[in-house]
């Protein structure tokens, strides 16, 4: 078995920014509330950090931030994926070089690699570090999907772990752990399948939910894990819907307007993403609302 990154609820932390660029004095705020909240991971420059509108300076920057103030509390893993091999290695090595405690790594997007390219492209980055790889299947952003013949050649590799998988198919969830057994742990990508990922042998949730809510996400992994199914899958059921509050509109558009009610300085969003629609700000506020996340 492989030594699995962390066990429970990992929060996929959004990226507060100025007018100067990412608002670091925020950002350590949102990163002790985090721990302080009983989050298991840090997951820093991942789809809901905007890592897609950062420079490569910025997301170096906010990668390397993140390890020296979390300081060793908690794991931080590093969102180092891109569609271009050679680029995804440059930022896996550094990375590394800085401290970070594993690497989440998105299928290639856009260029829509074979399943063949997609061993090659993750072989080739796991052989370029030491650091334990998650790696991320989310089909409905990239126009790629890791079917689970791919994951169990994938899993052939030491540093290859886990995966953070957002296809929402529990039935390729199912294949893939009969094929990888433990050689592979599983991390839901979607917040409203935490319980039946888990109850699949998954490990926990890499999280949008947990930005606004996390000690309830922590709560829903721990209560499954002391064998409390039940009060596990009450908790996501009544988490139902500010889930679906949050993903009304692309992540992370919905979340950093959460994070605004609840007053925090999280900025604009960087473009292409707009604002949330009026319509969809009132699900949000009334959500909040009802969970007591907003006064």
């Amino acid at each position: 078995m492989k030594r699995i990154i962390f066990r429970g609820a990992g929060v996929a932390i959004v990226t507060p920014f100025n007018e100067d660029g990412i608002n670091f004095d925020e950002l350590g705020k949102l990163i002790d509330y985090q721990i302080e909240n009983s989050t298991d991971a840090i997951i820093i420059t991942g789809t809901t950090g905007e890592s897609a509108t950062m420079s490569d300076d910025e997301h170096k920057a906010a990668i390397k931030f993140a390890v020296e103030h979390v300081n060793k509390r908690v794991p931080v893993i590093a969102g180092t994926g891109s569609n271009d091999t050679d680029y995804a290695i440059q930022l896996s090595q550094y990375a590394e070089s800085v401290g970070a405690d594993g690497l989440l790594l998105v299928t290639p997007y856009y260029n829509k690699c074979t399943q063949n390219g997609l061993v090659a492209h993750y072989n080739k980055i796991a052989d370029s570090v030491n650091l334990p790889i998650i790696l991320y299947n989310v089909p409905s952003r990239t126009g790629v999907n890791i079917k689970p013949e791919t994951y169990f050649k994938l899993s052939q590799h030491p540093r290859i772990v886990a995966t953070k998988e957002a296809n929402g198919d529990l039935s390729a969830i199912v294949r893939t752990k009969k094929l990888c057994g433990d050689e592979l742990e599983i991390y839901s990508g979607n917040d409203d399948q935490i319980v039946p990922i888990l109850s699949l042998g998954g490990k926990g949730v890499i999280s949008v939910l947990s930005n606004v809510a996390p000690k309830d996400t922590h709560l829903i992994c721990q209560l499954y894990f002391e064998g409390k199914v039940e009060a596990a899958a009450k908790l996501q059921i009544d988490y139902s819907d500010l889930i679906d509050a949050l993903f009304c509109e692309v992540n992370p558009i919905p979340v950093k307007a959460a994070l605004k009610l609840l007053g925090w300085n999280v900025g604009k969003l960087r473009m292409p993403l707009s604002e949330i629609e009026p319509q969809n700000l009132e699900k949000l506020r009334k959500s909040l609302l009802a969970h007591n996340l907003l006064k």
